[in-house]
């Protein structure tokens, strides 16, 4: 086992009826004044915000509201929450919801303890973040992660630029999960969930680091979890096994126990970001449109890793490493396509691309010359071209 450092310090409350405690555990952490964050009108239709204001008006707890959080979740949205934090004295967010509307959540929290100053050069790493006010989140939505996760993930309104940061101050001091806030889901975004999940995970698990036996095993496990359950939840959103494995799956994908001692990639991640940030598409299916290309262009840096991979998570076992890895991403490619996932940029609905837009793609991915991307292979603005190229049908 490699060294590594763990700080996974949420405190999460899972099963039926768990959301019940939410005025609890928001007084528990301090919590006496709250803007509550939500995004459509799933949260709205369900009865769930109207629940979570009267137990908060039954407790003696102060709150307003912010609907409207879209996905890829908007930097001006998080801005205008910050203003409205501020002036209602907020001393602690509620996030209802999935991803986008946590990570808005954590945008807002950071910008309400640092009056006067613009998120957004956190993001940028123009700026470092040393205080926050805290996040607690109820969960509708599983797929990011972000519920249990570090990171935060805006994009700005003007620039189209799609960023992630990570700090100890994004860590969410509780996380309410009841799977069957989940059922009312739409197939598509199950989907998504599902496709997220999985690449948190691969992620960290493509990686040049060996020796991390215990590590390899989680991810490996919980891949399978996710297959195997997500098809089930795919059939019937109401199955509660099946949508309560997904939930915490998705939570131990992101919370850093599938990458512990290993040097992670997320090259897959940041280009989806560039495709998510130019085109609005939604997280998950950039990630399945964009995975296929970026293991094809990369399996040969170790060929047996990817054979691992077929061998453990999909049972296949081919007469070489080679052999093997090809058949793994053609398992994977084809799964994201059974769940009516986009595997290419026509899928995507985007159509194809000019070669003048995959260059632009390819140098906004590495910063315009200022970083490369990912571990497993190092890429350059060359090669994230060519990847994207390798999409582009």
């Amino acid at each position: 086992m490699q060294s590594f450092t763990l700080y996974s310090p949420t405190e999460v409350i899972f099963g039926k009826d768990s959301e019940l405690k939410t005025a609890q555990k928001v007084k528990k952490y301090g919590g006496s004044r709250v803007l509550i964050v939500y995004g459509g009108g799933s949260v709205l239709k369900s009865g769930l915000l109207e629940r979570i204001e009267q137990s908060f008006t039954k407790e003696g707890i102060a709150f307003a509201v912010l609907g409207g959080v879209r996905p890829n979740p908007r930097l001006n949205f998080a801005r205008n929450g910050v203003e409205q934090a501020i002036k209602f004295h907020t001393n602690f967010i509620l996030a209802v919801g999935g991803g986008s509307v946590i990570d808005t959540a954590k945008g807002i929290a950071h910008g309400t303890a640092n009056p006067g100053t613009d998120i957004w050069p956190y993001w940028t790493n123009e700026a470092v973040l040393e205080k926050s006010i805290p996040v607690g989140v109820v969960l509708t939505i599983s797929a990011a992660g972000s519920e249990t996760s570090d990171s935060a993930v805006l994009t700005n309104d003007e620039t189209g630029e799609k960023r992630g940061m990570s700090s100890d101050f994004n860590r969410p001091k509780f996380a309410i999960m009841n799977p069957t806030l989940t059922y009312s889901l739409p197939p598509f975004q199950i989907a998504c969930g599902i496709v997220d999940i999985m690449m948190h995970t691969l992620d960290r698990y493509f990686t040049l680091t060996e020796g991390n036996e215990l590590t390899d095993e989680i991810a490996e496990s919980l891949l399978r979890v996710t297959i195997k359950n997500g098809v089930a939840a795919m059939k019937n959103p109401c199955d509660y096994q099946a949508m309560s494995e997904l939930m915490w799956c998705g939570s131990i994908s992101h919370n850093g126990l599938t990458g512990l001692g290993a040097v992670t990639d997320f090259a897959p991640h940041q280009l989806g970001h560039e495709l998510s940030g130019k085109f609005d598409v939604a997280h998950g299916a950039s990630l399945s449109a964009i995975w296929g290309s970026w293991a094809q262009y990369c399996y040969q840096q170790k060929p047996e890793r990817f054979a691992r991979f077929a061998e453990k998570v999909w049972g296949i076992k081919k007469n070489s490493s080679e052999e093997s890895a090809c058949a793994s991403i053609t398992e994977t490619v084809s799964f994201f396509a059974s769940l009516g996932m986009p595997t290419c940029f026509t899928e995507l609905g985007i159509s194809i691309q000019s070669e003048e837009i995959l260059r632009e793609l390819a140098q906004r991915c590495v910063f315009y010359g200022k970083r490369k991307v990912g571990n497993f292979k190092q890429l350059d603005s060359d090669d994230v071209y060519r990847i994207y190229t390798l999409a582009n049908r």
